[in-house]
């Protein structure tokens, strides 16, 4: 895993994703943040960028974080790209969790719902986790498995 983060929002979460970016950029300092929208408080559909982090994130064997109201959409929307093991997260361990047990490579947070201090130690927590391998392995093989089977529906 590289040292790249690919961030990106909604409209209801862009405020906070520019909060978090100056908070986390500090803790974080070596690793390269990339922001790929949205830009401004108009309306836009998280969907969009959703797909934007997860194709990333899959082309550059990277990391990525999502922001919009609760979390939820921009998790579910992820994880339909193959590759990506999308989790609304809500506290730091939830974040450790997810890495540590299932290899998250895409965490997400709901503006509306967790503070941006919360989100930042979050963040950190999964950032500086391992994923524990073992038997966590056989389960992501298994995931992978489905989804050749099924498609990223």
């Amino acid at each position: 895993m590289n040292n790249l983060i690919y961030v990106g929002s909604d409209h209801a979460g862009y405020c906070f994703k520019l909060a978090f970016l100056d908070q986390i950029k500090k803790k974080f300092p070596e690793m390269v943040w990339q922001d790929v929208g949205c830009h401004s408080e108009g309306s836009c559909d998280y969907p969009e960028f959703a797909e934007k982090v997860a194709d990333s994130v899959v082309k550059n064997s990277a990391r990525g974080i999502l922001i919009c109201g609760s979390g939820i959409g921009v998790a579910i929307a992820a994880n339909k790209i193959p590759g990506i093991r999308a989790v609304a997260v809500w506290d730091t361990i939830s974040a450790k969790l997810s890495k540590e047990h299932n290899n998250t490579n895409v965490i997400t947070f709901g503006a509306r719902l967790i503070t941006l201090e919360t989100a930042v130690e979050a963040a950190s927590s999964w950032l500086k986790t391992e994923f524990a391998g073992g038997r966590h392995q056989r389960r992501i093989d298994l995931i992978t498995a489905l989804e050749k089977k099924h498609g990223a529906s």
